[in-house]
């Protein structure tokens, strides 16, 4: 592994200490929080977005697709640009760009429209979130101060879902949908502005873009999770499902050789040569999976099953932000003692522990009595681990790597995100599939001559039927949401390895 020690050049572009250095970290947090929290701010406004542009329920699913796809699949782009223009340079340029998108997000008068803008704002968000990263790599120095500097960093990212549902839930209820993408314009432009005052820009390295490598990956992964979207919908032996999947693997592979001939690939494939930094990518890959997961089952249980209002849906979330956060500053401030590796294992196995309890939930189950637990549980473990994977994932790398450790770091987070939503989203088809069968029966013979009128003439099923459906789609979901957290904690326990020099630099003792 490199090691990254500061130069004479990288102490004399380090911010001024003190009060100027806590808002260098602010103006940083800030664009995590508000690239992060985009993500899931849309969740609960979606119905409204429906009823507003005339989204059939299948394309609806897009508007937070067109996103995550573009945010995850340029985001090793986007590490390179900052790693050959200058960091800082790039860093605001992706802010604007997602502030221009938000504006035009919010004006659409077309489904067509506001997918662009999601698109636009998922392209904003890969240039700037990556940056971000590297720009605390460069910003602070190694050992505590780094570490406190990750920890919010790392709290940030993980609990930007929860603070999005919250945000979501105000926003629509108190003013219209549409102030979900407005949020952003305030915010960003304040980044922009106080940017250029408190972070000094980072060295230019030389180097050129790998278009081809980031236009193969993108492609591909969009094509992946499209086929799992579509075999929920209309099963795995669907010929445009099929299509998809093969065409996937062409573009992932045309990716793989393009890296591998690559002289400066976005993806150097060296870096997953070191075990723990390999370790760390898949444990990133199947977490996020889970935790797309939850978040996503959990609104429509809240909303659909417990009838909760958007407010009440998104405060709901608000104690999941409390935890991750206070799992976060737990770890930061014993990371340098003990290392990462007992914080991944034991963060993965709560988060698995989590899971497995919300597998329980059914038609009867309460906030209090069966929501609120898992989701603690879930949360401090990811609190946990966000922190632990994103130390180890940049430890030792060298400034001109810091940019592509980070954007995989990143894109891992995203993609498995997508990737992961998209197999529980066809776990939970199957599943609800099979619920359905037999709660028609059983509507059939319970249900009134006039709800089976109407079900004649929709074909949907009312409540309380439907609800059973959903539920039990859910919990099966969850099942599998528990599987991903047991491998990332398989992977922490047989993979990672922490070695003195690990534990030299979390504590700013490396006189190397």
């Amino acid at each position: 592994m490199t090691s990254a020690h500061p130069t004479p050049s990288d102490t004399a572009k380090s911010p001024r200490r003190g009060h100027g250095s806590g808002i260098a970290l602010l103006v940083i947090a800030s664009c995590q929080l508000m690239v992060v929290l985009d993500i899931t701010i849309v969740n609960i406004a979606l119905p409204h977005i429906q009823s507003s542009l005339g989204f059939s329920t299948e394309n609806l699913s897009w508007v937070v697709n067109a996103y995550t796809l573009t945010f995850g699949g340029l985001l090793l782009l986007g590490g390179r640009l900052g790693d050959i223009l200058g960091r800082r340079r790039v860093f605001v340029c992706g802010v604007l760009l997602f502030v221009v998108a938000s504006l035009l997000g919010g004006l659409s008068q077309e489904s067509w429209q506001l997918l662009a803008a999601r698109s636009l704002q998922g392209v904003g968000g890969a240039i700037a979130s990556p940056t971000a990263l590297s720009l605390i790599t460069t910003t602070f120095r190694e050992g505590p101060e780094r570490n406190r500097a990750f920890g919010v960093f790392a709290a940030v990212s993980a609990g930007g879902s929860a603070i999005g549902l919250l945000a979501g839930g105000l926003l629509v209820e108190w003013l219209d949908w549409r102030w979900v993408l407005y949020v952003n314009i305030p915010i960003g432009l304040l980044i922009a502005l106080a940017t250029p005052r408190y972070i000094r820009e980072s060295e230019r390295m030389p180097g050129h873009f790998d278009l081809l490598g980031a236009l193969t990956s993108t492609v591909g992964m969009v094509l992946l999770v499209y086929g799992f979207i579509r075999a929920s919908e209309e099963g795995w032996s669907d010929g445009p499902t099929l299509a998809a999947f093969g065409a996937a693997v062409v573009f992932l592979a045309a990716f793989i050789l393009v890296e591998r001939r690559s002289k400066q690939p976005i993806t150097p494939l060296w870096m997953f040569r070191d075990r723990n930094r390999a370790g760390v990518y898949a444990i990133m890959l199947s977490l996020a999976a889970a935790m797309f997961g939850m978040f996503f089952f959990l609104t429509l249980f809240v909303q659909n099953v417990l009838g909760f209002s958007p407010l009440r849906a998104g405060l709901a979330f608000l104690p999941v932000s409390a935890i991750i956060a206070l799992g976060a500053g737990f770890a930061s401030q014993l990371l340098p003692r003990w290392g990462p590796k007992p914080f991944m294992t034991a963060g993965a196995i709560l988060s698995a522990a989590g899971l497995g309890w919300l597998t329980l939930t059914e038609v009867h189950s309460t906030y209090a009595g069966s929501i609120l637990g898992p989701m603690l549980v879930f949360g401090f473990g990811m609190g946990l681990n966000f922190v632990s994977l994103t130390l180890m994932a940049v430890s030792g790398v060298a400034p001109q790597e810091a940019g592509a450790a980070s954007g995989i770091l990143n894109a891992t987070q995203q993609v498995g995100g997508s990737l992961g939503l998209s197999v529980l989203v066809t776990v939970y088809g199957t599943a609800s599939r099979n619920e359905a069968t037999d709660q028609v029966r059983r509507f059939m013979a319970e249900a009134t001559d006039a709800q089976r009128s109407e079900f004649r003439r929709t074909g949907a099923l009312p409540s309380p039927w439907s609800d059973q459906v959903l539920t039990s789609g859910i919990s099966t979901a969850f099942i599998v949401a528990a599987v991903f957290a047991v491998l990332a904690a398989l992977v922490a326990l047989l993979v990672i390895q922490v070695r003195p020099g690990d534990l030299e630099r979390l504590q700013g003792n490396d006189t190397r």
